[in-house]
């Protein structure tokens, strides 16, 4: 990089100059203003356009079927479509009835509760749903933070009923939570979950729940409510005398037939149906095996009794009473936030995959209701598990059809079979879940996390951290901070660089990616790469009389001197009122050490905010150039025509 191959354009010498002049955008309406504002923040993908200029009777429909997707494909399913999605349904039934009973009794609710939550919660995201790949069911991490976080405040085997009234009160509060996000077009606020938090805290709660189920393979009795992995190994460790070798053995038996399905499952993708329907086969498996054998008269820990019977209304059971509300409305939150983070991501993930569009607003409006339905009919937080979607995508399910089916299947268990899994044994839940649990634990994007991006792998790894040997609150509260600090520093901290000349053009980009350019004599570019606001506004105002120095000695040194400093504001999307401030400082400064401000590229609003605030006349309409390039231009031919002036004439004009 330098300057001695510097080439001035052919304008430079006695041609005409030809210059565009930066126009003001014409004044708007403050109310005309404010609404295009609001429409670009909450309406980005302008969801109304589809109703201009139709008919009354078309709104009508359009709205329908906006409100509720099944009215707009409902019309073209076929036979074909309903072979493909009850095959999925009756495949994912088989993973979410032993999945729905294993997480109930990881979240410490009766396990009938796993069963009637896959039954009333896929029927209303079938209707109201736009995905058509997406599973709804109980999710481990979901199970985890009810258990720990109402756990805290109530202990679920001292006061069971209560401790039951405040998980469905929980649940409509997340349900109305999430449906006030879509309503609202508020969805950006699950964003600040970052994907390296996502992989960091579902880590850290995967790895706390594989501990937490310890218990149940070692067939303890006793256990602490704690998640952290101190507390859990201390109430493993001090148990010892208590451990039962039969449970032990069993578990790990049919934790080796999952783990060895999935593993089958993953080399050979057409195979999938063996790894989604192994959980079943365990339940099955060791439901016979306990029956015949009596295992639970030697330590084997059984469900029991399931009550028989279709979902039987909660409402009454929903407790807005003062001395647990609080409880109930920060467990309902976040729980909410989390699982429409999980299941946003997994049904973007397979709408990406075939090729069509969800809207993220509407999914939080049907997650919100079906929780809030769900709520009022013995249900516990539902969202879009990964593992039972990953199964019904791979089980060719065409449309929400599959989510039908799955939630019949359900019924017909909730009315005929239920008695059947009295002898089923605890420790098949805990290798079932343990099992699942290993597929959250992504360290191949922890290790990507490392070589792309270092501040995102620590997010990640504090999330981790912080879950396993905090709590889950903590890990999450570590995480949404630090990346909501990245946020603040991108703000108030933006990269400014130096731009030179690429040879044989006129574009100009940072000397130290494209170390070939050059320097412009007695002309410092300096691009600003972020808007300008309070939070930077002093930031870049020291930033910019550091470069100034830097480049004064520089040149001194050489025996040049500096006489234009060029600010590329070309991402400089806005500016407030201490930006404009901090300009007019610069302009002080560079006034006070004979040194020309130039201006290149400001956008409407910045143009807009500088006309208002007079600083346009302050610096002069003639040193704001449409491009670094003509900026440059016009510089040089002010360098090598005439004498430098006085840094408070601005008499030099575009139109020279």
């Amino acid at each position: 990089m330098g300057n001695k191959d510097y080439e001035y354009p052919s304008s430079m010498n006695g041609e005409s100059r030809k210059t565009h002049a930066v126009e003001i955008p014409p004044p708007q309406p403050f109310f005309k203003s404010l609404k295009n504002t609001v429409k670009e923040t909450l309406f980005p993908d302008d969801p109304l356009r589809q109703f201009k200029n139709q008919p009354p009777r078309k709104k009508f429909i359009l709205g329908l079927q906006y409100i509720f997707p099944i009215f707009e494909w409902g019309p073209r399913y076929t036979l074909d479509f309903f072979k493909s999605d009850l095959i999925a349904g009756i495949t994912i039934a088989s993973l979410a009835i032993p999945q729905g009973i294993s997480y109930a009794k990881l979240a410490n609710l009766p396990p009938i509760l796993g069963l009637y939550s896959s039954f009333v919660p896929p029927l209303v995201y079938a209707v109201m749903g736009s995905s058509r790949d997406l599973a709804v069911g109980t999710v481990a991490v979901a199970s985890l933070l009810i258990s720990s976080m109402l756990g805290d405040e109530v202990n679920p085997t001292d006061n069971p009923t209560l401790y039951l009234h405040l998980a469905f009160t929980a649940t409509f509060f997340s349900g109305i939570f999430e449906a006030a996000l879509g309503i609202f077009r508020l969805g950006f606020i699950v964003d600040f979950l970052s994907h390296a938090t996502i992989v960091g805290f579902m880590g850290g709660a995967a790895t706390v729940v594989i501990l937490q189920q310890l218990k149940g393979i070692l067939g303890l009795h006793h256990f602490t409510q704690s998640t952290d992995v101190i507390s859990v190994l201390r109430s493993v460790f001090t148990q010892t005398h208590e451990w039962r070798w039969q449970s032990a053995v069993l578990g790990f038996c049919f934790l080796f037939y999952l783990l060895g399905s999935r593993f089958l499952s993953q080399k050979r993708p057409k195979l999938f149906w063996i790894s989604a329907m192994a959980p079943l086969m365990s339940v099955i498996l060791g439901t016979i095996f306990v029956y015949f054998t009596h295992a639970e008269k030697h330590g084997v820990q059984v469900i029991g009794e399931l009550k028989k019977g279709l979902n039987p209304v909660s409402i009454m059971d929903l407790s807005f009473g003062a001395p647990y509300l609080s409880t109930a409305i920060k467990t309902g939150i976040v729980t909410g936030v989390v699982s429409l983070a999980e299941g946003i991501a997994v049904g973007r993930s397979f709408a990406m995959f075939k090729n069509y569009h969800i809207d993220g607003n509407k999914e939080m409006i049907a997650f919100g209701m079906m929780n809030i339905v769900g709520s009022c009919t013995s249900c516990y937080l539902t969202t879009g598990p990964f593992s039972r979607s990953a199964v019904n995508f791979n089980a060719g399910c065409k449309t929400a059809v599959s989510n039908i089916v799955m939630a019949l299947a359900v019924m017909v268990t909730l009315l005929v079979l239920t008695p059947l899994f009295h002898y089923t044994p605890l420790v098949v839940l805990s290798s079932i879940i343990i099992s699942a649990m290993f597929g959250l634990i992504d360290y191949n994007a922890a290790i990507h996390l490392w070589h792309v991006d270092k501040f995102d792998f620590l997010v990640c790894i504090s999330a981790y951290f912080g879950v396993v040997f905090a709590s889950v609150e903590i890990g999450l509260v570590i995480a949404v901070a630090l990346s909501l600090l990245r946020v603040l520093l991108f703000v108030a901290r933006p990269r400014m660089l130096v731009l030179g000349n690429i040879p044989d053009s006129k574009i100009y980009r940072n000397v130290e990616q494209y170390t070939n350019t050059d320097t412009v004599p007695g002309v410092l570019i300096l691009d600003l790469g972020a808007p300008i606001y309070f939070a930077n506004a002093s930031y870049l105002r020291e930033r910019i009389s550091r470069w100034i120095d830097d480049e004064e000695d520089k040149l001194n040194s050489s025996g040049e001197t500096l006489q234009y400093v060029i600010l590329d504001m070309g991402a400089v999307g806005n500016i407030d009122t201490s930006g404009i401030s901090m300009l007019e400082e610069v302009k002080k400064n560079l006034d006070r050490r004979d040194l020309k401000l130039v201006l290149a590229n400001p956008g409407a609003e910045v143009m807009k905010k500088l006309n208002k605030s007079n600083f346009i006349e302050t610096i002069g309409q003639e040193w704001i150039f449409l491009t670094v390039g003509e900026a440059v231009e016009s510089c040089n031919y002010m360098l090598h025509s005439c004498k430098p002036k006085s840094s408070t004439d601005g008499s030099f004009s575009n139109n020279v």
